[in-house]
């Protein structure tokens, strides 16, 4: 019989990843720390629990890249969205589901397969070496023994336990008629690091009101067992910034000084907004010190009265929460594996991912990654223009690791498109072309695959 397969953590990625690696034909042990160790937020002892939403968000598969995951994921067999499709409710053109039958009918399907053993119990440090293959899946509340030893094993910076999530909008959407790219006193040595920012200025008016905006935007509260969520000096939410004095983000993250606004030469601006290119592809841009607690609805009407931004479409908007992640892009090969132990590999939030989806996509791939490495059976990873595959690029290299934060699946992950023949696409046809293109190339990515590995 072929050695097991050991997989950490029982929610979305874990469970994914057993049930394909033992639909590979391959034996899995999953372990899962509870009841013996609660968590704060966990509810019950099921698998795959929902926490905190039950919505898996848009199932627009033609126009939406969170849409486009599922469909990758039911084209795959994934355990996790056909479960879901089961359970559904009415949410409009969202995914929705029962939390409990859900969780229920997870549990059943990996406690009944017979290629799945769960030991319940914690998994107190790092897996001795010879477990072999296994991956680590344990989420945003990675118990402290667990981050302990991979704090130990990566190195003190390599691994955060606090998200503080400044904005990231789509490069295209910005109005560079109004904004302009330098680097704050020309600094660097080529031509791109003078220019890796992008600025948009400000006059006292339009700095006064935003002050005004931000101190009267409705704040979300933490959870109760994100309450001992401390706020550190170099992550500020703007808001508290500006509650401290309206002067504070002019000496802080917007002032205004070693910036020349071509624009406009002549005049000085009073505050200048800066954004930093968030991945290698320049498809997005991260709002520099924008870390912040606003509901996401004040997000945007804030941020697009930013001159500049008032077009601005959102990749991610911000927020400050409690969490556990990898510096995947410093750490991970391209196959998920742990460069300082190759026999780790890493998958759901804890490599940086965020949102149910994204968790159980990375747990399908690194599930069946594992399978096949054991099996002896040498496959590529998903090209980088399928929604997987482009996750799997950001945050296994396509991300700045020196400002890496988790990531929704968002098209701005996924290589540009070519440009069409006669003029430009509309934003509708240009996400109708990103699906297109994914499909196509997930089904061909699946179809290379063996098919009859289970009997090997």
């Amino acid at each position: 019989m072929k050695t097991p397969i050991h997989i950490i953590g029982g929610g979305m990625a874990g469970c994914e990843a057993a049930w394909q690696a033992a639909t590979l034909g391959v034996p899995v042990v999953l372990h899962e720390m509870r009841p013996m160790v609660e968590t704060f937020a966990h509810q019950t002892q099921g698998l795959a629990e929902l926490v905190c939403s039950n919505s898996f968000r848009s199932d627009d598969d033609e126009s939406n890249a969170v849409g486009l995951l599922h469909w990758e994921m039911r084209q795959a067999g994934g355990l996790i969205i056909s479960t879901g499709d089961r359970h559904k409710l009415p949410a409009g053109g969202a995914l929705a589901v029962d939390r409990d039958a859900f969780s229920d009918e997870v549990t059943a399907k990996i406690e009944a397969h017979p290629l799945i053993e769960i030991a319940r119990g914690e998994v107190a440090g790092l897996p001795p070496e010879d477990w072999g293959s296994t991956i680590i899946a344990t989420g945003p509340l990675t118990s402290p023994a667990m981050a302990e030893a991979l704090r130990a094993q990566t190195g003190e910076e390599s691994l955060a336990f606090f998200d503080a999530i400044a904005p990231i909008v789509h490069a295209d959407s910005i109005d560079l008629s109004k904004a302009w790219f330098q680097s704050r006193y020309d600094k660097g040595e080529t031509e791109e690091e003078r220019t890796a920012y992008l600025n948009c200025p400000m006059d006292r008016d339009q700095y006064e009101a935003f002050i005004d905006a931000l101190l009267a935007a409705d704040k979300t509260e933490f959870k109760d067992w994100e309450r001992d969520t401390p706020y550190f000096d170099a992550c500020l939410p703007i808001e508290v910034m500006a509650e401290r004095g309206r002067e504070t983000l002019r000496w802080g993250p917007m002032k205004p000084v070693g910036l020349t606004n071509p624009h406009q030469p002549d005049i000085k601006a009073h505050a200048i907004v800066q954004l930093r290119r968030e991945n290698a592809l320049g498809t997005l841009y991260n709002i520099v010190g924008f870390q912040t607690k606003m509901k996401y609805g004040a997000q945007t009407d804030v941020f697009k009265s930013i001159p500049g931004l008032e077009n601005a479409e959102f990749a991610r908007l911000g927020g400050i929460h409690r969490n556990t992640f990898l510096n995947s892009p410093r750490l991970l090969d391209g196959q998920m594996r742990l460069k300082s132990r190759p026999d780790l590999r890493f998958a759901g939030q804890v490599t940086g991912v965020e949102g149910y989806v994204e968790s159980a996509a990375m747990g399908l791939l690194a599930g069946r990654l594992a399978a096949y490495e054991k099996l002896g059976v040498d496959v590529p990873t998903p090209p980088q223009t399928t929604a997987i595959g482009a996750l799997l690029g950001h945050i296994t290299g396509g991300a700045e690791a020196e400002t890496f934060q988790p990531m929704n699946v968002n098209f701005g992950l996924f290589p540009p498109l070519d440009a069409p023949k006669k003029g430009r696409r509309g934003k509708k046809d240009r996400k109708i072309a990103y699906t297109d293109r994914a499909k196509v190339a997930w089904a061909e990515w699946l179809n290379s695959l063996p098919s009859e590995i289970a009997a090997q």
